[in-house]
């Protein structure tokens, strides 16, 4: 479904933008099944590795239709920049979620319930369908990922955060924001006593009656957590001149020729690969690999353009000086520069730099800054 590579990430979006756009807002929460994919854009795997950026996809959108038909499209395109923003201001709730997970992988590791849930051996047939599809695409309609939440939460009664790392061991889109985040949200913790509780109708009308006998707990209580998260006091400030100095490249930025540093001379650019023995999730061999093919793919663009470029292992770090690195946001990147003690100048984008100022409520309020943030880039 996903083909590695800027060229075919160009050409899914302006399919997109060409053909399905226009009736985005009025079919985006039906889940047809995996082969009938054209009522979404399916682009957040390349989205999530900078393969292309958001104010590429949003610009584009806007040279087809006006902001007032575009703007369910473009919220959805920024609910991402919102989530990562929302987790920089807080990043103890990553912390705390591995640190929790740690825990629980001890407690359920022979735990049959979950090890029905993970292989898709449940007594429900949809979230079987669900669990056989996201491994073998790596990837799930964002509605049905709520369904499997909620699921897998009240009816299942498995914690979040198992779920959270099942979803991001797959999921060709996973981040560390958007993911944990989303399930806190599901579970009742992330908006304090809201939950999102699956229903069969809710089901079957927006999969077109695919499931049937689909039982499930719809009279469940929100999880409870004791936790609360004060606002972390972060400034997200580029030098004012950038020097001549190598520059390092995550996976979450993987066009350097689309970032907003693209004109500025560096002596050499190190494309950085994080390999399992480095995370605390350990990610499914097809995502190791969708990962690695997106990174020879950025080394040939940069080599096509004269670039000097090198691909690192996130352990070689050590061994390079006078650097920046182009920020890799709360994640597992950044987690291991900070257990390693680097100390590391760092380049955050103009979008985020602008909209992360605007992450420190709810998404509705949020919501209110988008024609701000588009009108600022476009």
């Amino acid at each position: 479904m996903f083909e590695a590579s800027r060229a075919k990430a160009i050409e899914r979006l302006d399919n997109f933008i060409e053909n399905n756009l226009l009736e985005y807002s009025k079919l985006r929460n039906f889940d047809f099944g995996p082969d009938k994919r054209s009522n979404i854009s399916c682009l957040s795997p390349y989205i999530t590795h900078g393969i292309i950026n958001e104010l590429e996809v949003i610009d584009k959108s806007l040279k087809k239709f006006s902001f007032s038909k575009n703007e369910k499209f473009i919220q959805e395109v920024l609910w991402r920049v919102y989530w990562k923003g929302w987790l920089e201001l807080r990043p103890n709730v990553w912390s705390d979620y591995l640190i929790e997970l740690n825990n629980l992988r001890d407690q359920f590791k022979s735990n049959q319930n979950y090890l029905n849930a993970i292989e898709g051996k449940t007594d429900l047939e949809c979230f079987n369908q669900w669990v056989n599809e996201l491994k073998e695409n790596n990837y799930l309609h964002n509605h049905t990922r709520m369904w499997f939440a909620s699921i897998w939460i009240f009816t299942l009664e498995l914690p979040w955060q198992l779920g959270a790392e099942f979803f991001m061991q797959n999921l060709y889109d996973g981040d560390a924001a958007s993911n944990t985040l989303g399930w806190r949200w599901v579970a009742g913790i992330q908006t304090q006593g809201k939950h999102y509780l699956a229903s069969e109708w809710n089901i079957k009308k927006f999969t077109n009656n695919r499931f049937q006998n689909i039982k499930l707990n719809e009279n469940a209580p929100p999880k409870i957590s004791e936790k609360t998260y004060t606002l972390a006091k972060k400034e997200f400030n580029n030098p004012q001149n950038v020097e001549e100095k190598n520059l390092l490249i995550f996976e979450n930025h993987l066009s350097f020729e689309i970032t907003d540093f693209k004109k500025s001379k560096f002596e050499k650019i190190y494309i950085v690969s994080n390999k399992n023995e480095n995370r605390s999730i350990k990610l499914s061999e097809k995502l190791v690999k969708f990962k690695s093919l997106l990174i020879e793919d950025q080394k040939q663009r940069l080599k096509d353009k004269s670039i000097d470029c090198e691909v690192i292992d996130i352990s070689e770090i050590q061994n390079i000086e006078n650097y920046y690195a182009l920020y890799p946001a709360v994640g597992e990147n950044l987690d291991y520069l900070n257990s390693n003690s680097l100390k590391v100048d760092f380049l955050y984008r103009n979008l985020d730099q602008l909209a992360w100022q605007f992450c420190n409520k709810g998404f509705f309020n949020f919501k209110n800054y988008i024609p701000k943030i588009v009108s600022t880039f476009n």
